[in-house]
């Protein structure tokens, strides 16, 4: 097996889940998801090693989605979010249709950075660290963030009930 198919059967999973959790469609995700490591294997070359493999990837995956976004003006396709979240207490929220697509409601209404910084850590299942990293900031302030975040979407659900 080679170094790329490594890579890609080691973080395919990560960056997909990070795309679906940004684009909530499962066959955005998977476009872009494959776009994303054709594009990392032309620039694997450029990766200076100076950041985590998986933040590397999810920055292209992340850019990669945006171009996406800009070419397809006006489209907007929404999944109901299937994937496990951990560390959180919305888990239980997720057993209905109607529950989640509360729940992908206020994903998608939470405001930057809150929104990418509780996708990655969720989704991504990235380390604070890691989140840290991509915002060019200290884990510190990506741990706060995700947190509040949380308390943001804890919060709005209290208000559905």
């Amino acid at each position: 097996m080679t170094d790329l198919e490594e890579l890609y059967k080691m973080y395919f999973r990560d960056v997909y889940l990070y795309i679906k959790s940004l684009s909530g469609n499962a066959h955005i995700a998977e476009d872009i998801t494959s776009e994303t490591f054709i594009k990392a294997i032309k620039s694997i070359g450029s990766f200076k090693g100076d950041c985590d493999i998986r933040v590397w990837l999810c920055q292209i995956a992340k850019n990669t989605y945006f171009s996406y976004l800009r070419k397809n003006k006006g489209i907007e396709l929404i999944d109901i979010v299937e994937e496990r979240q951990k560390d959180i207490n919305i888990e239980q929220e997720l057993t209905s249709k109607e529950d989640a697509m509360k729940i992908h409601q206020i994903l998608h209404d939470l405001k930057e950075p809150y929104k990418e910084v509780f996708t990655l850590r969720v989704f991504a299942e990235l380390s604070f660290k890691e989140i840290g990293s991509i915002f060019g900031k200290t884990e510190n302030w990506a741990c706060v963030t995700y947190h509040r975040a949380r308390k943001k979407i804890q919060e709005e659900m209290e208000g559905f009930q």
